[in-house]
């Protein structure tokens, strides 16, 4: 669908390259500038200590692009990266905006050269106020500084480590949405525009509910444990077998008495510590407790049955490679192949759409550093003697 629409990607690490990735998959030509050292998440399990001859993490945010490796401190590599831009629809950079302004490629030189150029900045904090430079990866921008990490933190516990680039990945969504958006704006305006995201703002929108509430009305509850949550019922529970699942009642009351015939409390239902919300919210406690010992006596197949006999919403609490495995998880397109170079496939995890009932075809695998170095260069037009000379100055490696 995107054929035709060509992106330069000047990124390290997740935000951006992920936002890049979406991107080639629908169909943009991605070129990647690195530096002769390669983007850093080149080195993931290297930097655990690990040595794996596929680095899966890379390839999620990678896969589909092509590889150029300059030093755009050179004159040369100056030179390239301008006529790269000059043939371009979108900038995509995540590089801080002091060195992008020392490089010549902060958005308002750039836009005064290349004025369809659509610019997309991802940073940690924005581009604007005291910490517009700071650094600023997922655990603290995303997760730390938006309150998300405080917020998901039970009362009194300690906050957990999140997953890998799970913030990182919500803005890279955000940022192929912004640009998009920026792509049919110049179908009318003929002009690019700057494109900021930022992981402190896709951080903020995550939490969106939670703040509009406190934004509102200058408080808000905290994350309760399971025995003392505001609505006992919004809770997990554990089958005989050790099956944990997750329950998710839907706003008014009708959910309770089908909670109760599930669970085969039913001569509860109208019991007055539980009958209406504010009731069961004061006696959360003991109801909690039954809830357990009654899902705790079933094993994981009766529950199951139970929950969706009565068209209550909820959901296994899986593990990754549970998912890995999950026969729906394959049927809603979440994983992909992906061809690697030695003729073997890659599972790896798909974008998140699905476009007339198909999923999109990875073509390659992510590039290795400067993959694609000289048969972009001869694409711009450089002849073979320039192309020779940019080594020998080492503008290209």
């Amino acid at each position: 669908m995107l054929h035709g629409l060509k992106v330069i990607e000047l990124a390290t690490y997740v935000a951006a390259p992920g936002a890049g990735a979406i991107l080639s998959d629908w169909g943009a030509d991605v070129i990647k500038i690195e530096s002769a050292d390669g983007d850093p998440m080149r080195q993931f399990f290297a930097s655990l200590g690990k040595e794996e001859a596929v680095n899966p993490v890379f390839e999620v945010d990678n896969r589909g692009k092509r590889s150029v490796v300059l030093d755009i401190a050179s004159e040369g590599g100056q030179a390239i990266v301008a006529r790269l831009l000059d043939g371009a629809d979108i900038l995509l950079t995540n590089i801080r905006p002091a060195s992008l302004k020392r490089a010549g490629l902060d958005f308002e030189t750039v836009h005064v050269r290349f004025p369809r150029l659509i610019y997309a900045s991802v940073t940690g904090y924005g581009l604007t106020g005291d910490d517009a430079d700071r650094p600023g990866f997922d655990t603290a921008a995303f997760w730390a500084r938006s309150g998300l990490m405080a917020a998901s933190t039970v009362k009194g516990g300690e906050p957990g480590q999140p997953r890998t680039a799970v913030g990182d990945h919500v803005c890279s969504l955000a940022t192929a949405a912004a640009i998009l958006a920026a792509v049919v704006d110049r179908h009318t305006t003929g002009v690019g525009r700057l494109v900021e995201t930022s992981l402190l703002r896709a951080g903020t929108y995550v939490l969106g509910s939670d703040l509009g509430i406190q934004l509102h009305m200058g408080r808000l509850a905290s994350t309760r444990a399971r025995h003392e949550a505001v609505n006992p019922m919004n809770n997990f529970f554990r089958t005989a077998d050790g099956r944990w699942f997750a329950i998710i009642p839907r706003q008014g009351s009708g959910d309770w008495p089908r909670l109760a015939r599930a669970a085969g409390i039913e001569a509860l239902i109208e019991d007055e510590r539980f009958a209406a919300a504010k009731a069961r919210r004061a006696n959360v406690s003991e109801l909690v407790t039954l809830l357990d010992e009654a899902f705790g006596a079933m094993d994981f197949q009766a529950a199951s049955a139970a929950l969706d006999r009565e068209n209550l919403v909820w959901a296994p609490i899986q593990t990754p490679a549970e998912v890995a495995e999950d026969a729906q998880a394959e049927a809603a397109g979440c994983f992909t192949p992906v061809p690697l170079p030695d003729g073997a496939t890659l599972r790896s995890v798909a974008s998140p759409a699905r476009f007339d009932g198909q999923d999109v075809t990875i073509a390659r695998s992510a590039p290795t550093p400067g993959e694609h170095t000289d048969s972009v260069l001869e694409q711009l037009g450089f002849t073979a003697d320039e192309r020779a000379g940019f080594r020998a100055s080492g503008a290209v490696a």
